[in-house]
């Protein structure tokens, strides 16, 4: 079968033919839809994160999916069924706590596989096998986007353990600020307004005319440009933010979060920044944390739950936004499309089958 893959050594994506994977007792062969691209398959490619399957020299790329069900293989799944699969595996030697919890999501690195990113194989393919319990329900209507449940998920999840993190008082928040204006910030904002913020903001370094801003906008958010207004001066320029959702990556705005707080705020910490070192005035962070009763939270990957919850969202989406978000759904014989990264370019998908 054809897949796109990334072999040892290379710097771009190809499309290779790959063995057709067979059910094992408890999986279930998946037909593939679409498989969405984003900054981690960028990663990937270029060998800055991630690693190949024990023994072999390609990984077959992409951790966003949606698939129907081929082959149900006596499970609870039913041929036909719409279903976009989890990212996390168990490591190769065996299952582990946290799995056997049902707590994939919060293993550290070592005590799992991730696919189509970190020793396992994605779902970039043809066709792909899987868990029935690591399979979640798409309804048929949702299947065009299906692919951006594994991304609204990542946010489902880092929303939830930041309103845990406040649950020992009453926290009503109603500002929200996402550092980044990539897909998966836009699609953090538009939840942020799904879930009753009064006002939101998101922060870029884009000029205008851009497609992001024009999607920030109509949700009816501020588009904020770091590069006039950094994370730690917001509050001046505007307002102390009661959430911060930080997914750039980059390291200095996990520091500047703090000073962007309101009196308990908290921070959601999802970008995964290169190692850097810089100086920060700690003992004035400590202070801001203590006095303030401020937090951060750090998250990564996604449960079931997460995923069940995030195809509830996807459904109260508005069908502009997804129309705006998507710029690019390319067919395989295009996948090179779906790599390129432009400013034109939001969010795209490289598609296997017709839907």
């Amino acid at each position: 079968m054809k897949a796109v893959v990334i072999r040892r050594g290379e710097n771009a994506p190809t499309v290779a033919d790959v063995p057709r994977p067979e059910p094992e007792r408890g999986e279930v062969l998946v037909k593939t839809l679409r498989v969405g691209v984003d900054g981690t398959d960028h990663e990937v490619i270029e060998g800055s994160h991630g690693s190949f399957p024990a023994g072999q020299d390609y990984l077959v790329l992409g951790h966003e999916a949606v698939g129907v069900v081929e082959d149900a293989n006596g499970t609870s799944l039913e041929a036909g069924d719409i279903v976009a699969p989890t990212v996390r595996r168990p490591p190769d030697d065996g299952t582990n706590e946290y799995f056997e919890r049902g707590e994939a999501d919060m293993a550290p690195p070592d005590e799992c596989v991730e696919r189509g990113i970190d020793g396992a194989h994605g779902f970039m393919a043809e066709y792909f096998t899987s868990p029935a319990e690591t399979l979640v329900s798409v309804p048929d209507e949702l299947a065009e986007w299906g692919f951006l449940v594994e991304p609204i998920s990542i946010s489902e999840k880092a929303i939830e353990h930041a309103n845990a993190s406040r649950s020992a008082f009453e926290w009503n928040p109603d500002s929200g600020l996402v550092l980044g204006n990539g897909s998966l910030g836009l699609l953090t904002l538009a939840m942020l307004d799904q879930r009753g913020y009064e006002r939101t903001y998101c922060l870029g370094r884009r000029d205008r005319p851009d497609p992001t801003i024009d999607i920030i906008e109509e949700l009816g958010g501020t588009y904020i440009d770091s590069r006039v207004t950094p994370v730690d001066q917001i509050p001046d320029a505007h307002e102390s933010m009661d959430f911060v959702y930080e997914a750039t990556g980059y390291a200095k705005h996990a520091f500047e979060t703090i000073e962007a707080l309101a009196p308990g705020g908290v921070g959601a910490l999802l970008g995964v920044p290169e190692p850097w070192e810089f100086e920060i005035d700690g003992g004035k962070l400590h202070k801001e944390f203590v006095m303030n009763n401020k937090a951060l939270v750090g998250s990564v990957n996604s449960g079931v739950d997460h995923f069940e919850a995030a195809v509830e969202t996807l459904a109260d989406l508005p069908s502009w936004l997804l129309e705006d978000l998507v710029t690019g759904v390319y067919e395989l014989d295009d996948y090179e499309a779906a790599f390129r990264d432009d400013e034109t370019t939001i969010k795209t998908a490289v598609q296997f089958n017709q839907i």
